[in-house]
């Protein structure tokens, strides 16, 4: 313990000293640095999603430095400093986790959920909604998935989760209703339903959909990258080459494991 926080307190005096003498630390606000945690956040989601521990070590210490940073600029104007960050979310996690720190019993991890919601509900005195939580600026996916375990935490959930299956072939009914008709605000309002509910499924399954459709993506990068370098190795184009014999070659990398 005493090394973590000798650790701690020296990177706090090199934030002292880079605020104090850094012409670009110095200029920085709240405001600046929001756009930069957004992108440092991703940059260890991608770690992450690789399993690369030395890189998800080093954005951890990116994404420390910002809250040390905030935490700092907070200071200066007395507003809050590290030790009320620290204090504040000490005191949630004491608060919202009465079956280790007080005399409330859970049966698993789902009611630990469920129990975290409804303390924060009466934290707001009763008066706060289920979703305010939610923040606006979500991504579309993360938003929705979200949403779901927001209202599961309050009970709103299918009992058993086979039954969402009936969700889904129905909204691929109505979306295939109105491709019919083409209507193509119905279209996009439909294919919307869609995927909340394949998002909602993904969650019943223990799935994150955020990383199975990111796994995805980089899967169907690396094979598309294989065939590229395979038709540009014999000099060709990707636009002289028919559908036919780009799937010879896309088989090919699958084979690979790319």
């Amino acid at each position: 313990m005493n090394e973590n926080l000798k650790a701690f307190e020296e990177l706090l005096n090199i934030m002292d000293e880079l605020r104090l003498k850094c012409p670009w630390d110095k200029k920085q606000t709240l405001e600046t640095l929001r756009t930069l945690t957004i992108e440092e956040t991703y940059e260890l989601a991608d770690a992450i999603l690789k399993d690369d521990k030395e890189e998800i070590k080093k954005e951890l210490g990116d994404l420390l430095l910002h809250i040390v940073f905030y935490a700092k600029i907070g200071s200066e104007t007395n507003d809050f400093d590290i030790a009320d960050v620290c204090k504040g979310i000490s005191e949630k996690l004491i608060y919202r986790h009465p079956h280790i720190f007080s005399d409330v019993v859970v049966a698993d991890a789902r009611e630990v959920e469920e129990n975290w919601e409804q303390l924060k509900l009466k934290e707001k005195g009763g008066k706060g909604t289920v979703l305010e939580g939610v923040p606006q600026s979500l991504p579309a996916m993360v938003k929705a998935n979200r949403i779901q375990d927001k209202v599961r935490g309050v009970g709103f959930d299918w009992e058993e989760k086979e039954q969402v299956w009936d969700k889904v072939k129905e909204e691929i009914s109505e979306l295939e209703v109105e491709i019919k008709a083409g209507n193509q605000d119905k279209i996009e309002q439909e294919f919307g339903d869609l995927f909340f509910s394949l998002i909602n499924t993904a969650r019943l399954y223990g799935v994150n959909p955020e990383n199975a459709l990111e796994r995805t993506n980089q899967k169907f990068t690396k094979r598309f990258n294989y065939l590229e370098r395979q038709t540009m190795g014999v000099g060709r184009s990707l636009k002289e080459m028919s559908l036919e014999e780009m799937d010879v070659i896309w088989e090919e990398a699958k084979q690979f494991d790319c």
